[in-house]
């Protein structure tokens, strides 16, 4: 890509649901550069906007300096930063009259037919997202059960409010989600949501979405092995034929809530520059997403990223903060390592081997379709069979679930000759300070 490389690159442009190599380039930003973003909210603002062909708002991508296929993209979270002062979210309740195989991609007025209708709103409530062409109600959701959420000024907590404070935020729900200037969601503070009013909530910001553009184009909240399962089949323009079509995809929809400041991740690179791209923020969310959805957000980050030449991934590696790292995988201290040394003289055993923790993320239409992609992704990194993946990690780690149906972290101990011998060595050590 012939353009000027920036050292720092903003980027506060979005497609309309879609990551792929045919995507409008954001700008170039230097190997070891950083990139600063502010993106729209995402789940619940693009769902109820019929234009968009997936569940997110998410940037363009970003051609990354030196970045080439069987090269791995590491992006450091150095900042987070929540602008919305509320939200609404909850359980999701599908309009069937207004989409086809699939209600975040497929849209269509209910009666006039019109394909992923342009659309206005008139007044507030569900039934405000209204059809240019025709005047029906051509959003494909509503709440099962929803509830508004507003923050306080440090974003620290937020307390959930009812019908009086809905309908405030949702007179005023571009400004109380804080939209950048070229979003083009319409906002789901509109539907003011009030049930169970009064819980106070702690708030952890964190990014939902976030990785590398796949080889194929996918809407971007189906970049997963779990979402992506709805792509199987159907007869859109994203549809694919079979479970082997959806292996193009670099599972940048992962939901995991330790994605958060502090963290690394490491992504495949599997098109020429990178092609990063970020957003589906969220305020907080329990482990699993267990509604599906959260607190979706407009906000801010910043991001390092460097290349690692050479090193072909089949998805993402995540380095989460220490303090998010189960007990059992955490970086050894120097007083175990002396109770390791002393436990081997005893026994026998010639080498004593130094690790560090490493999570493999795996993803699938299940659980243990998950994990059983974390092992094999887990086994081909470091040429090891799937027993000894599965006796490190029940030893010296385990397996978290990011979201339900089909996200999970895989955390491990990797002996450091491994990650030596996979070029991760010098990544991992610099994360945790080893």
């Amino acid at each position: 890509m012939s353009e000027h490389i920036h050292e720092t690159l903003e980027v506060d442009e979005f497609t309309l649901g879609l990551v792929g190599p045919e995507q409008e380039w954001a700008g170039t930003v230097a190997d070891g550069g950083t990139v600063k973003t502010h993106t729209p909210a995402g789940c619940w603002g693009p769902m109820i906007t019929p234009s968009f062909r997936g569940g997110h708002e998410v940037t363009r991508p970003i051609f990354v300096e030196n970045a080439e296929p069987g090269d791995a993209l590491v992006v450091r979270i150095k900042d987070v930063e929540v602008t919305s002062v509320a939200t609404s979210t909850g359980s999701m309740a599908e309009r069937d009259v207004a989409f086809g195989d699939d209600p975040f991609v497929d849209h269509r007025c209910p009666e006039c037919g019109a394909e992923w209708p342009e659309t206005v709103v008139e007044g507030t409530g569900e039934d405000a997202i209204r059809c240019v062409e025709c005047g029906a109600n051509a959003s494909s959701f509503g709440f099962e059960y929803g509830y508004t959420v507003v923050f306080d000024d440090d974003r620290t907590v937020g307390i959930t409010v009812g019908p009086e404070g809905a309908h405030d935020l949702a007179e005023r729900a571009d400004e109380a989600m804080a939209l950048p200037e070229n979003s083009r969601q319409h906002p789901i503070l509109l539907y003011e949501p009030d049930e169970m009013p009064g819980t106070l909530g702690r708030l952890r910001p964190f990014i939902g979405n976030i990785g590398t553009t796949p080889s194929v184009e996918f809407p971007d909240s189906h970049n997963a092995g779990d979402f992506g399962q709805f792509l199987i089949g159907a007869e859109h323009d994203w549809g694919l034929a079979d479970e082997d079509a959806l292996e193009a995809r670099t599972d940048g929809h992962m939901d995991s809530n330790e994605v958060r400041p502090g963290a690394t991740l490491i992504c495949p690179v599997r098109v020429e520059g990178a092609g990063l791209y970020v957003g589906d923020l969220h305020a907080n969310q329990g482990d699993g997403e267990l509604s599906l959805h959260t607190t979706d957000v407009s906000g801010k980050t910043e991001l390092e990223v460097e290349v690692i030449k050479g090193l072909d991934l089949a998805g993402p590696l995540l380095l989460p903060n220490e303090e998010d790292l189960p007990h059992i995988a955490k970086p050894y201290s120097e007083s175990e390592r002396e109770a390791g040394r002393a436990l081997a003289d005893e026994y026998g055993v010639e080498t004593l081997h130094d690790a560090a923790p490493i999570q493999i993320i795996g993803t699938g239409a299940t659980i243990n379709d998950a994990t059983e992609n974390a092992f094999d992704r887990a086994s081909s990194l470091f040429g090891i069979t799937e027993g000894e993946v599965r006796s490190r990690c029940t030893f010296t780690g385990g397996v978290e679930i990011a979201r339900l149906p089909g996200v999970v972290q895989l955390t491990m101990l990797a002996p450091t000759e491994l990650l030596e011998e996979t070029g991760l060595a010098e990544t991992v050590r610099a994360q945790y300070g080893l």
